[in-house]
């Protein structure tokens, strides 16, 4: 090698990121625990939790007549993105990471069978400054309404905080929680009746999402022109990180008017493909087609210098949220999807045996061990 020759950076992961689920899961687990002696209180008020709601993506109370599920969520680091970008380009794109707010909410509370009811917002910045910002305020606000709109939510309120030494300066936390019912009950989908000779149907991102950004951003250091980095297609870097996630509640809210109720639902945000294994059963998942690699995500993944194991681990690669049917719904499932606007694909299917996610086409196994979040 010539002496004179940089040596090319190795393998960026998610630990160097600085996000290490190894430390973080744990107390989720421990939270988990701690909330399950709560349920009991339910009972004073005449109502009952739906135990095998916990460790799922959205909590499930019995209140008689029908069920209520609800969930709280935060953007995460995709804000800073955009205030990136807007150094560099003067636009706001806080109309689009509205939505990704929302999304993160909505996304998690329609695996349970929910239909999305009540958002509410939590906007804190780092000072009151933030909000004299006419431009970025009004897209928020603006891009927080249409997502709404799109999934026939009220938006009930919100809190918006100033908090200096807590937040950084000229910076916002994001975040929403959303409310919803399970009306009729025969809607709940909790993996009950999730069963060998099921479909996996995956749904297509639109790019990363709000999950994965700590590791999108540190990358921009091996990046010599930055967000502004072009990618094929024609945008850059940094606009293609900023795509919107997809909201996908009108899909579900379409397959329960074509008569279909999913087994199981998966949101594929935080631990990649990882969460196809969210289910407590002994079953295998084997994949036989992957969707198309979203650009942006391919981008990542080769600058990054990932292995597929550790991309499929990490990012959603294409597939933004997974829904397991009977088989003979699977193609239907599709159609209605598409239907919908969004783009899916009958991908493997539910068998017997250990609880492990195979995805055949890549050689990638993961095993129960791979996601420990109960």
């Amino acid at each position: 090698m010539n002496p004179n020759q940089a040596t090319p950076p190795g393998t960026l992961s998610y630990d160097q990121a600085g996000v290490n689920y190894d430390l973080i899961d744990p107390l989720k687990v421990a939270a988990q625990r701690a909330a399950a002696a709560t349920g009991s209180n339910l009972a004073a008020h005449g109502f009952t939790e739906v135990k095998s709601s916990r460790g799922e993506s959205a909590y499930v109370v019995d209140v008689g007549p029908f069920y209520i599920a609800s969930i709280v969520e935060c953007l995460g680091s995709k804000a800073l993105v955009a205030d990136e970008m807007h150094k560099l380009t003067g636009k706001s794109y806080y109309d689009s990471i509205a939505q990704d707010t929302i999304a993160m909410a909505i996304n998690d509370l329609i695996t349970v069978g929910a239909t999305p009811l009540v958002v509410q917002a939590y906007w804190a910045a780092g000072g009151s400054d933030w909000f004299g910002d006419a431009q970025r305020s009004q897209a928020l606000v603006e891009g927080w309404k249409r997502a709404c709109d799109v999934c026939g939510v009220a938006w009930g309120g919100g809190e918006t905080p100033a908090l200096a030494g807590i937040v950084e300066a000229g910076r916002i936390d994001l975040a929403a929680s959303c409310t919803g019912l399970v009306n009729p009950k025969e809607r709940l989908s909790l993996g009950d009746q999730l069963a060998p000779g099921d479909a996996i149907v995956l749904l297509a991102s639109s790019g990363i999402h709000a999950n994965g950004l700590s590791l999108a951003r540190k990358l921009v250091e091996r990046l010599p022109q930055g967000y502004l980095t072009p990618l094929p297609g024609g945008s850059n870097y940094g606009e293609a990180l900023l795509a919107p996630t997809v909201l996908y509640s009108p899909v579900t809210e379409a397959l329960y008017k074509a008569g279909i109720v999913p087994r199981y639902c998966a949101n594929i945000t935080g631990h990649g493909w990882r969460k196809l294994l969210r289910h407590p059963a002994q079953l295998t998942y084997r994949i036989r087609s992957v969707p198309e690699v979203t650009p942006v995500l391919r981008f990542i993944q080769e600058q990054a210098r990932q292995d597929d194991r550790e991309a499929y681990s990490t990012l959603n690669m294409g597939a933004g949220f997974a829904i397991f049917v009977k088989a003979q719904d699977a193609q239907r499932t599709v159609e209605v999807a598409k239907a919908a606007g969004v783009h899916a694909i009958v991908a493997g299917s539910v068998e017997d045996g250990p609880k492990q996610l195979l995805i055949e086409p890549l050689g990638i196994r993961f095993g129960d061990d791979d996601l420990q979040l109960r």
